[in-house]
């Protein structure tokens, strides 16, 4: 089962500003993209390869259809004090130390500008 997570303004379908897709493209992320979904610099990635350790660091699943922008924020941070943090060794994870610093910059780019998160799965 694939899972492909995508920002938007809305819980009903994929809605994002010129402002949004520019803000995403000028963080330079690079993550991992799906059939559906981009490498982050679109505004999506692919779920799947992440939803674990997102999971264990923040405690919320992206196995959601809609995460609001409250909670998007919630993760932001959680990812942001898990970057900074000695407990990568704990969790044992197999997302690099880039990887966790892009998913950081993507968080940080929803949260910025109030966007939640659709999951496809």
């Amino acid at each position: 089962m694939g899972l492909d997570t995508f920002a938007s303004r809305s819980p009903d379908d994929i809605e994002l500003s010129e402002e949004d897709l520019r803000a995403f493209e000028e963080a330079e992320i690079s993550l991992c993209g799906g059939i559906f979904s981009g490498d982050g610099g679109d505004g999506s990635f692919r779920g799947k390869v992440y939803a674990s350790d997102i999971l264990e660091i923040t405690g919320e699943s992206l196995y959601q259809e809609w995460i609001p922008p409250e909670t998007v924020c919630e993760m932001h941070r959680a990812l942001t004090n898990y970057e900074s943090s000695m407990e990568k060794e704990a969790i044992g994870s197999d997302v690099t130390d880039i990887e966790i610093a892009n998913l950081c910059k993507f968080f940080r780019v929803c949260c910025e500008r109030g966007l939640g998160l659709i999951n496809w799965w």
